[in-house]
């Protein structure tokens, strides 16, 4: 009987060894392997500092644990039963922990390979070191403002503009740093000083398998992008990590089951990352989505308040490396569709280049997006009951004048009146106190 790519590869390459983590003096990087293949992902700080009484433990073990993330990029190209962690240290509770990432981060992945495993036989970690060490923080008492991730697109948009009485104290980070996510900055008021910019590469034989016909997919980057923002906030003396994840990114992409593209950006990782922090990091920084308690509607309507963003902003991933809408992908007719609602026409074309809602080509990706008995597309994108509450406003504000073509037939064939959304208030959150009144209008 033929096996399956996943039980081949299972087979013949059944461990994947996480060997070692090297620090260097402007970053950090990683030893894997699996079989007579060999990863060496890098990271560069930046420029960014460590102070010089800095606990050096705490910093290594923050780099050992992004490791642990970024090792599962490398482990889906094969999925070996076995991880075998020759370096830093773990216990039982945080090797259930990680294991619970990879799983829920990687349902996506084994959805779309039509992978059959569970959480029980997927994989097992081993790891003989299980002395945890114990740290000092130097700013214990006298951390503030905030370190806020941007992607280039409205969400940390509207963080950045929420808290934008705490600029001065509070730094803005990036991954690979591009032209969007630089300009969205500035415009923000950020000074290059003021931005921590990390860069991470993909080891290019990560590549050359997936060139060759290994397994490939979705991995959690949001953890990734937790893990190393925390680090940055720890070097910063920084009292928070402000993300932009909003309550709509709990909602999986296919009914029934518990597939969801967003799995690191939902609440339930935020509560767990925050659990991993207080136990084995640092009670401070506090990891937070500042926007948790908003949907993707109320976030889109905040985000038209700033017109200054529109020739910046960018949420494109087909796109992203050249800074621009592809106009073709799910996330770029998602985004025109919540703002069709607020703007006109000849406003989301100046943004956009083209009216993305008059082009009969889009409608099965329209369909896909609003339809509940179709699998919603593998992107960032909201709920079926804001999409259809956006429809329904874009409608009304075009009623007398030419509908685009997919609005007018989502007209034709309208469903039962959407709910409205305007006053949701997700109570399931972590932001803090002083921050909450921002969100509530009580400011």
């Amino acid at each position: 009987m033929k096996l399956d790519k996943f039980s081949e590869l299972r087979e013949k390459y059944p461990e994947f060894i996480y060997h070692s983590y090297t620090i260097t003096d402007d970053g950090f990087s990683f030893q894997f392997s699996i079989g007579e293949y060999e990863f060496t992902p890098e990271w560069k700080l930046g420029g960014l500092e460590i102070p010089k009484d800095f606990d050096r433990k705490l910093y290594e073990y923050i780099v050992f644990s992004i490791g642990m993330v970024e090792l599962v990029s490398y482990w889906k190209c094969a999925c070996p039963p076995l991880v075998k962690v020759q370096c830093g240290a773990l216990c039982d509770e945080q090797i259930q922990w990680f294991r619970k990432l990879y799983f829920g981060g990687l349902g996506e992945f084994f959805y779309r390979n039509g992978i059959d495993t569970d959480f029980d036989s997927f994989m097992k970690i081993e790891c003989d070191n299980t002395a945890l060490p114990r740290f000092t923080d130097i700013f214990a008492g006298s951390r503030k403002g905030a370190v806020i991730p941007v992607g280039g697109g409205k969400d940390s948009i509207v963080t950045l503009e929420l808290l934008k009485d705490m600029q001065p104290d509070n730094y803005c980070y990036i991954i690979n740093p591009r032209k969007t996510t630089l300009d969205c900055a500035h415009t923000a008021g950020y000074t290059d000083e003021r931005i921590i910019g990390f860069s991470r590469t993909i080891h290019p034989e990560l590549l050359r398998r997936n060139a060759d016909g290994w397994l490939n997919g979705h991995t959690p980057f949001s953890a990734i992008t937790a893990f190393s923002s925390y680090l940055a906030a720890v070097l910063t003396g920084r009292k928070y990590v402000a993300l932009s994840n909003e309550s709509s990114a709990n909602e999986g992409n296919v009914s029934g089951t518990g597939v969801n593209h967003q799995y690191s950006k939902s609440t339930g990782f935020e509560r767990d990352f925050r659990e991993y922090c207080e136990k084995w990091l640092l009670a401070e920084p506090q990891y937070f989505s500042l926007l948790r308690p908003w949907t993707e509607w109320q976030i889109a309507g905040r985000f038209v308040q700033y017109p200054k963003y529109f020739p910046v902003f960018r949420s494109c991933n087909a796109g992203s490396k050249k800074d621009e809408w592809c106009c073709n992908c799910a996330k770029c007719l998602y985004v025109y569709m919540m703002l069709a609602a607020f703007l006109d026409d000849d406003e989301l074309v100046k943004i956009f280049g083209v009216d993305m809602l008059d082009d009969p080509k889009h409608e099965q990706l329209f369909n896909a997006l609003e339809d509940p008995d179709l699998d919603k597309p593998f992107e960032c994108v909201g709920t079926r009951a804001e999409i259809q509450l956006a429809l329904d406003r874009a409608i009304k504000r075009r009623e007398g004048m030419k509908m685009p073509v997919l609005l007018a037939k989502y007209k034709d064939k309208k469903r039962s009146e959407p709910i409205p959304l305007d006053d949701f208030f997700d109570e399931d959150n972590f932001v803090p106190d002083e921050l909450i009144g921002l969100l509530k209008g009580d400011k």
